[in-house]
């Protein structure tokens, strides 16, 4: 229902919907009972160049559950495939999300304004198309705090409870997420097509996603060679980022991998406390597919995978195609690699770079194993380290032999590296966070919220996680994680 009696300054212009006819379905949601403005995050909003100030609460929550369609949205839903847990499923799409339409921010950027949890779409495959409230929330938390640590990410702009309750195992109450990408292409886009063998659609959408995010490789002798490598180093670098800080995101499908570079879909995703590589959070990864440790060697298969879909286009020549799309997504190793120890040398205070500095960072890894080493703790305590606190890293250890044989060779290194000890600390401390979203607390705040319609964990915890590297005062309890009757912890898929 298209409602044209709330004012906005929503500006869309719709790319997608424009240019890519035939690559979704439109859809608009459904006009929820009772919906109600829980969360709106005002500094993303004035990001985008939304001036919401004179709205009401309630106009709100009927634009961000997707209850009224604003003038000049084109709001759709997205078709694609991919790979979930390693098999194929050649039709997915948004099941239970809308987008709504894009916006030209004020850096001049292009953006999506998604809504998830918005009803039951053509590609819903059964679903009720909704989405509950605890699974909403974390997908919030999650966003924000990845952006606060500099995670390139999709953010929450709004969160609207529905004022009806959804069945999972029981009933819950219903809400939409509002969030904000750079784009939803997906890896599993171009797979949809490629599928059914369309090139002329994989070119379309190929070329489409040059304009959009790598408009230089317009003027390439190989545009599409140019494009898988992009991409590559995109997502290198993202998943480096999440290796130095332990987040595990759990469901590393090709339909979960953006060709922007995005974090998307925090569903079983969670950051460790203790350290270890076969870490598994994803209540149905059984075989650990996604464990941390697994996540830099997955996201060059799905790289694989896009590969798989742009051959035709990158040469007429199958034989030839094959050669340059597997050498540049063999290079994804290399790259990842060198984004990995560039943050790892942040994270220790390295100014300088020695030709030894990936094995001294790789023993420090080696030193945690099986040493129930909390990850987060350990990094920032190293700065503390430098000023004779030992006790802080030291007590994180059952056994500290090799640890300390570790930080003999450490500080033998520091001590070739010209940085003063106090901005090697300030250094440091810019990028190893105090405060994540440790699970504990994220639960604790779920819970409230469900169960209790008790919103305040949730705030806290959001003011917290805003300033992760900042230590401040009365926010101890966030700093630590589980007490050992917490138990091992699991997290879903659905919402």
């Amino acid at each position: 229902m298209t409602d044209s009696t709330i004012n906005t300054t929503f500006k869309f212009d719709n790319s997608y919907a424009e240019q890519l006819e035939g690559f979704y379905a439109s859809f608009t949601g459904d006009k929820v009972p009772a919906p109600e403005l829980l969360k709106l995050n005002q500094p993303l909003a004035e990001e985008l160049g939304l001036e919401l100030n004179h709205l009401q609460a309630e106009d709100l929550a009927k634009i961000f559950s997707g209850s009224v369609i604003l003038k000049g949205a084109a709001p759709l839903a997205q078709v694609y495939a991919g790979h979930q847990f390693g098999g194929f499923s050649p039709q997915l799409g948004d099941g239970r999300a809308m987008l709504l339409g894009e916006v030209i921010n004020r850096n001049g950027d292009r953006c999506d304004i998604h809504l998830k949890g918005s009803g039951r779409t053509p590609f819903s495959r059964g679903g009720d198309g909704k989405a509950v409230l605890g699974p909403v929330l974390r997908e919030y938390i999650m966003g924000e705090a990845m952006y606060a640590l500099n995670v390139p990410t999709t953010r929450g702009l709004a969160v609207v409870i529905t004022g009806e309750k959804v069945m999972r195992d029981e009933l819950l109450p219903g809400a939409v997420l509002a969030r904000v990408a750079e784009s939803h292409l997906r890896v599993g886009t171009f797979q949809f097509f490629a599928a059914r063998n369309e090139m002329d659609k994989v070119k379309q959408l190929a070329d489409y996603t040059i304009q959009r995010h790598y408009p230089e490789l317009k003027q390439s002798d190989n545009p599409y060679i140019g494009l898988l490598c992009a991409v590559r180093d995109r997502q290198a670098a993202l998943l480096a980022r999440w290796m130095l800080l332990g987040f595990v995101h759990g469901v590393m499908n090709t339909d979960n991998m953006t060709i922007s570079g995005e974090t998307i879909d925090y569903g079983p995703c969670a950051f460790m406390d203790s350290y270890d590589p076969s870490t598994v959070f994803s209540s149905i990864d059984r075989h650990g597919r996604y464990a941390y440790g697994n996540q830099p060697t997955i996201a060059q298969w799905n790289l694989a995978r896009l590969a798989e879909t742009l051959l035709p286009l990158i040469d007429l020549n199958s034989e030839e195609a094959v050669k340059l799309a597997t050498h540049e997504i063999s290079g994804f190793s290399g790259q990842y690699q060198q984004f990995w120890l560039e943050g790892m040398r942040f994270k220790l205070g390295l100014s300088t770079t020695e030709t030894d500095d990936l094995t001294l960072a790789k023993d420090l890894y080696k030193a945690m194993e099986g040493q129930d080493v909390d990850f987060t703790l350990l990094f920032r305590g190293l700065a503390d380290s430098m000023q004779g606190d030992m006790n802080i890293v030291q007590d994180l250890f059952d056994d500290l032999e090799n640890f300390n044989q570790w930080h003999i060779r450490w500080t033998e290194r520091l001590a070739r590296d010209p940085m003063t000890t106090e901005a090697r600390i300030a250094s440091m401390n810019a990028v190893n966070p105090i405060y994540i979203p440790r699970n504990h607390q994220v639960e604790a705040a779920l819970r409230a919220a469900e169960e209790e319609s008790n919103y305040a964990p949730f705030e806290k915890l959001m003011t917290v996680l805003a300033k992760p590297f900042e230590k401040r005062k009365g926010l101890d309890e966030y700093e630590t994680p589980a007490p050992g009757d917490f138990p091992p912890y699991r997290t879903f898929c659905g919402t």
